[in-house]
């Protein structure tokens, strides 16, 4: 009887009235059909909420609470849209003060986890961590963690940021879509390829990578270099998104500018291959001078539009055993806003790069790639910049949600 008592008072908790209801209005104001569209709604004027049921034509639809400031309190809302042609909806949402949020199936996949000796196979190691600091004159940060860095993905793509200066983000090549990395751990078996799982694509050395954000000496760029400390830590485990921090504390970028505080925030939503990147500073950086941009893969085509937008298409060894790997083709690409942009700088045989500014605390832009191992992908260079062109268009008409209360 008591297990009966107990099993009404949590469904009786479960059907509580919720502690408010919003209507959000959203709308595409392109003719394409959109998918997977980010709605991140505002809750740090609700009060405290432990969780939401959102609801399209009464139906309930995967939905997200992320403590962004990690303070124990929810900031924000986020579920995802798909919109025909011009196409308005209207989602109801509940928020309620009690209660878990229900566990919906996972569409993204983060993960920092500690070397651990006494296991043998490099794609089940074990220590899991959710965050870690080094001290700026910590002597090989890069191998303290496993694929040496925090790594996430969605279902197209798969990154990892190195945990040293360079801060340079590797990229992991699928040939269909799924989740992987907690399968694989950036370090694909022989008979995990044998089954399809894909693997490391992209030899970086000091170079960008994808998007790395670095300093600028006037000619080329500089590592994030010295600090006091760095960290790396995940912030949010999804469903619908992941999101992990970068945080270099008493950056000195030259020795004739103050030290900065620097997050850089890397969020990854369902069901793209565009990450957003949100880099922040504790203060006022007017009058410094920053880089980022792609690097030059070997034998590369490159392509701008010198509005922001920097690709390129080629073809390397991701490791420097070229007996054991095989040469990958990668599509990778870099969009910047303009008010950021100070030069696009020339090619060189490492980078396509731009310097940037803010007269901000921060600065945001998006990065994006593609493997030619996709079953789902591009078959050309030609295809990928046509698809870039298209997402810069949608980037610069985002959908409008209009909240209700």
């Amino acid at each position: 009887m008591r297990h009966k008592l107990t099993l009404l008072l949590l469904l009786a908790g479960l059907s509580t009235k919720a502690q408010q209801t919003l209507e959000i209005v959203v709308e595409n104001p392109l003719k394409t059909e959109r998918n997977d569209m980010p709605v991140v709604i505002d809750l740090t004027k609700y009060g405290h909420v432990s969780r939401s049921v959102v609801r399209l034509d009464g139906q309930e639809i995967p939905s997200q609470l992320d403590d962004l400031n990690l303070d124990e309190e929810v900031d924000e809302l986020c579920f995802l849209a798909n919109l025909a042609p011009k196409q308005k909806q209207i989602f109801h949402v509940e928020l309620y003060d009690e209660g878990e949020q229900s566990p919906y199936p996972a569409r993204v996949y983060t993960e920092m986890l500690m070397r651990n000796d006494k296991v043998k196979e490099k794609n089940k190691h074990n220590n899991f961590v959710a965050s870690l600091s080094v001290r700026g004159d910590c002597a090989n940060s890069y191998n303290l963690l496993h694929h040496h860095g925090v790594c996430f993905e969605s279902e197209l793509n798969g990154i990892r940021i190195y945990f040293d200066k360079r801060q340079t983000l590797d990229l992991y090549g699928k040939y269909s879509k799924r989740l992987e990395l907690q399968a694989t751990q950036f370090y694909t078996s022989k008979e995990q390829k044998e089954q399809g799982y894909g693997d490391d694509v992209l030899w970086v050395g000091n170079t960008f990578g994808l998007g790395a954000f670095r300093g600028w000496d006037g000619n080329s760029p500089t590592m994030i270099e010295p600090v006091k400390t760095r960290t790396q830590r995940i912030v949010s485990y999804g469903p619908l998104r992941t999101i992990v921090e970068v945080v270099d504390q008493g950056w000195r970028p030259s020795e004739d500018l103050l030290a900065v505080n620097m997050t850089l925030r890397y969020t990854q939503y369902a069901g793209h291959r565009d990450t957003d990147v949100d880099v922040y500073f504790n203060r006022s950086v007017d009058k410094y001078k920053f880089s980022t941009g792609i690097i030059n893969v070997k034998g590369s085509v490159d392509f701008s539009d010198h509005k922001g937008l920097r690709a390129c298409w080629g073809t390397d060894y991701p490791s420097t055993d070229t007996i054991n790997w095989k040469p990958e083709t990668v599509g990778l690409a870099i969009l910047i806003p303009s008010k950021n942009i100070v030069s696009e700088e020339k090619a060189t045989k490492d980078n396509y790069a731009f310097v940037v500014e803010t007269a901000d605390k921060q600065l945001s832009y998006k990065i994006a790639y593609t493997s030619a191992n996709e079953k789902f992908g591009f078959p050309n260079s030609d295809a990928w910049f046509e698809w870039l062109q298209q997402w810069r268009r949608e980037v610069e008409h985002p959908i409008k949600v209009t909240v209700n209360h």
